[in-house]
């Protein structure tokens, strides 16, 4: 049996063996086929992440790469067609043109987008100059003659270019608020936008800067953007006047000047110890002539608080003493012997005892100028010296009060005393600063009298005439304030406006909603009350301050007072009232006024304040010669476009001081003046003269 076993073995062997063979061949297939499978996705991932490095490193972002066996597919969408280019030759630079698959797509192409319109305009005395982008030339048109009416004699400096592209939304509004406010400031940078305005000046006062910054705001338009920035700096005096009279009247300043605050302070305490208001008004402005002009002021006034009746004015370095008729010589003496040896060196003095008269006048020369005070019709009646003259003053009165209400019944005197052209037309440009009043003008005084509604204007007499008739020559001054003609009157100051909101707040504070920035129903009366006090403070700069307790995190109460204090402000503009000078400002727990340990006191200092915004610091104007535009108290001199006028005054000047050589004015000698010096130390120039006018 054993040789017919192993006969079927070998037979089962052999038929193994023909079934072994398609499975290796299987097998093996599907080796190769891994093989094959892996080293395409190993190449797929390798090209990709090469291709994807080298497009990081040239900051291209706006392509996807996708890897799919041997080929790179591209897909995106590139700005514009050469970026698509290069990207194309860029990933061609790392693989095989041939295994790209471009999918980029191409941005549309947008419209070209309208510029941004924008003007600035620039004013002060050289004129006014325009830069900027607007919309059509029929616009650019009418800005430059609007601005060239403004200074008609001055060339514009025009670099407005144009676009062709409608005007956005605004900027129709803007520019017309930009042009009102370019025509009412005569030193000024107006920015225009459509969506916003700049406002940056330069007013000559404190009550002038009141008043801009209210005609501002009540031109403003409601949905429009403004900024309003409006310094006044220190005026300019010239001359630098003092004037104090003591009289029946009493003692008091016809007009007081000082450098500054301590200066202030020191003068109006000597004129309280001479019987005077130590209240007092008192100018502090620039062009002093000396530091120490509050030292000469203060013995001055001292020195004369003794004499019954005297006018002591001080213009610049030159001081004049008018004694009245009821002073004794000895008393005189001692006083001007105390002047002259106790002023500083650079002073200098210039004594009159007024005589007794001993008969009536026959007949004196004389000149008057009556200002009607309804009608401001000016009648000119008296002496006048010849026909240039009389022109002059004619134009001059008519430049100064309209040409159709000066009314003139002079005659003429060839006889008249030296120097009366000079006081006719110095007293003319006084009395124009009266709302009405007469101007009397004699051989030895010129005197005014009249209503004003300038707290200012009989310091400005006091300037004008010190100025203009020149040391030593008498003059008085008898002018009322009228607060019913002041137009400034009636405009609360700063400090009155937060006063205003202070009171309302005491009785009742703004409460909210606990935890948000909503105002409580039953603080609607409140804001009533606060809008009805501020409804005139158009232009104060006033900080809305909000408060909240200690509780809570330091930047949620800061956020939370923030949100309430802008709350109030949309609140009160909700109630008509002109918020433009309103900022808010959020403390959180900052500065409580009460204990956060108790429930009342956390409720005391969960409040609303209203604070006064501190002006910016004064701009310190250039020093301006008298006579080339500005006026002793820094505004703009309306008298200075009178050239013919003016130059008969200088003219008159200097005759009068030729015909008079019988009184030389003797020089003061700065030999033992020990001082320091004031004068600049570098060259500074003068500024242009005005241009000519024929009016």
């Amino acid at each position: 049996m054993a040789p017919v076993v192993k006969k079927y073995t070998l037979r089962s062997l052999q038929l193994k063996t023909k079934l072994m063979a398609p499975t290796a061949f299987v097998g093996a297939a599907c080796v190769a086929t891994l093989v094959a499978w892996g080293a395409a996705a190993l190449v797929e991932k390798v090209s990709a992440q090469a291709v994807k490095s080298r497009l990081l490193a040239e900051g291209i972002t706006y392509a996807q790469v996708r890897g799919d066996g041997l080929q790179i597919h591209l897909s995106g969408t590139a700005p514009n067609e050469a970026l698509r280019y290069r990207l194309i030759n860029l990933v061609g630079s790392v693989i095989e043109s041939s295994r790209i698959r471009d999918a980029m797509e191409i941005a549309p192409i947008k419209a070209i987008e309208a510029p941004r319109y924008s003007i600035e305009m620039l004013r002060n005395d050289d004129g006014i100059q325009l830069i900027g982008l607007l919309p059509q030339l029929e616009q650019v048109a009418q800005v430059t003659k609007t601005a060239q009416a403004l200074s008609p004699d001055i060339p514009l400096m025009d670099m407005i270019e144009t676009a062709d592209y409608p005007a956005p939304k605004g900027w129709d509004i803007a520019l017309g608020y930009g042009m009102e406010a370019l025509s009412l400031l005569p030193r000024s940078k107006i920015s225009v936008a459509a969506d916003a305005v700049g406002i940056t000046a330069i007013a000559s006062s404190e009550a002038e800067k009141r008043s801009f910054e209210a005609e501002l705001s009540a031109l403003k338009p409601k949905a429009l953007a403004v900024r309003i920035e409006i310094s006044a700096p220190r005026p300019v005096l010239t001359p630098f006047t003092l004037r104090f009279v003591k009289d029946a009247q009493g003692a008091r300043f016809d007009a007081c000047a000082a450098d500054t605050d301590m200066a202030k302070a020191k003068i109006l305490a000597a004129a309280g110890a001479a019987g005077a208001d130590p209240r007092s008004d008192c100018t502090i402005g620039l062009g002093v002539p000396t530091p120490r002009w509050a030292e000469a002021i203060a013995l001055g006034i001292s020195s004369v608080a003794s004499l019954s009746t005297a006018t002591l004015t001080f213009s610049d370095a030159d001081v004049s003493l008018l004694a009245g008729d009821d002073v004794s010589q000895d008393d005189f003496d001692r006083v001007v012997g105390d002047l002259e040896n106790g002023l500083p060196d650079v002073f200098s003095l210039k004594s009159t005892l007024e005589k007794k008269a001993t008969a009536a006048p026959q007949g004196p020369a004389e000149f008057t100028a009556i200002l009607a005070a309804e009608t401001h019709q000016l009648e000119l009646r008296g002496r006048l010296t010849d026909v240039m003259m009389r022109d002059a003053v004619e134009s001059f009165a008519k430049a100064e009060f309209g040409t159709k209400k000066v009314r003139v019944g002079t005659r003429l005197d060839p006889d008249l005393p030296d120097g009366w052209p000079i006081r006719v037309l110095a007293g003319l440009q006084a009395l124009s600063e009266l709302d009405n009043g007469r101007l009397v003008v004699r051989a030895d005084t010129v005197e005014i009298s009249g209503v004003t509604g300038s707290q200012s204007g009989k310091v400005r007499i006091s300037q004008i005439l010190s100025g203009k008739l020149g040391q030593g020559k008498t003059f008085k001054v008898s002018v009322s304030y009228d607060k019913t003609l002041d137009p400034l009157a009636d405009l609360p100051t700063p400090a009155e406006c937060s006063a205003a909101a202070d009171a309302v707040l005491a009785k009742k504070q703004i409460t909210f909603t606990p935890g948000s920035a909503e105002i409580d129903a039953g603080a609607g009366a409140v804001l009533d009350d606060l809008a009805k006090a501020l409804k005139r403070c158009r232009g104060v700069k006033l900080e809305v301050a909000g408060y909240t307790d200690a509780q809570g995190s330091a930047e949620g109460n800061r956020a939370l007072s923030q949100a309430r204090a802008e709350q109030v402000i949309l609140a009160l503009e909700g109630r008509q009232m002109d918020v433009a000078g309103l900022m808010a400002k959020g403390y959180g727990a900052e500065n409580p006024i009460a204990d956060n340990g108790t429930e009342a006191g956390r409720e005391a200092n969960r409040r609303i304040e209203f604070n006064l915004i501190a002006p910016p610091a004064p701009v310190e104007a250039a020093v301006i010669a008298a006579g080339d535009g500005l006026a002793g108290d820094g505004s703009l001199d309306e008298a200075a476009p009178m050239d013919a006028p003016m130059d008969a005054i200088d003219a008159a000047a200097e005759d009068s001081a030729a015909a008079d050589p019988a009184e030389p004015e003797a020089a003061p000698d700065f030999s033992a003046d020990t001082s320091p010096s004031v004068a600049p130390t570098k060259m500074t120039k003068r500024p242009k003269a005005r241009p000519k006018t024929n009016g």
